[in-house]
């Protein structure tokens, strides 16, 4: 539940953990299902506004698939994607400066380094197009036709059922 709140407010964890005054760590054991004491409860059912039954309840029970919506999903994979993206460029952006200062200290007639930059920068483009979604090569709906194409007919993703007494007890007892 905590997890789902966090998202739903648009908040990182770090974020939750500032304004609630508990460490990041606690945060992710919460989300992570293993629970919390007493105070650390009512700093989150403040921050959220909601009452601490909701946290308390909710948290031994929820699990990353069953109480995220597909839309949910999809903006928390995103996301994943974005923070990949980020920290390759991050990576090649510090990696070619420590490269041209090499480059330049131990053979400065040469720029080799050039080479270094092109062939990993069009990796660093390809990510850049997949990412932002300018390129869907390999997507979902590609993945589909292959699928179609190999049964011979047209394929349904096969949808998980909801709403059973499992997932929710207390909707069947009534």
């Amino acid at each position: 539940m905590v997890r789902k709140l966090r998202i739903q407010h648009g908040w990182s964890q770090e974020h939750l953990a500032e304004i609630s005054g508990l460490s990041v760590r606690t945060v992710q054991r919460i989300e992570g299902g293993k629970g919390a004491g007493l105070e650390s409860y009512k700093s989150l059912a403040a921050v959220f506004e909601v009452d601490i039954e909701l946290l308390q309840e909710g948290e031994p029970h929820m699990t990353t698939d069953t109480n995220i919506t597909e839309e949910e999903k999809d903006a928390i994979e995103h996301v994943k994607k974005l923070k990949s993206f980020y920290q390759c460029l991050t990576y090649y952006i510090v990696t070619l400066i420590f490269l041209t200062m090499v480059n330049l200290f131990v053979s400065p007639g040469y720029l080799w380094v050039i080479w270094v930059a092109i062939g990993w920068g069009i990796s660093i483009l390809y990510g850049a197009l997949k990412t932002f979604k300018f390129v869907e090569i390999f997507d979902t709906g590609w993945e589909k036709k292959q699928i179609e194409k190999r049964l011979g007919r047209p394929w349904a993703k096969p949808v998980k059922a909801k709403n059973t007494a499992q997932d929710n007890p207390d909707q069947y007892n009534h």
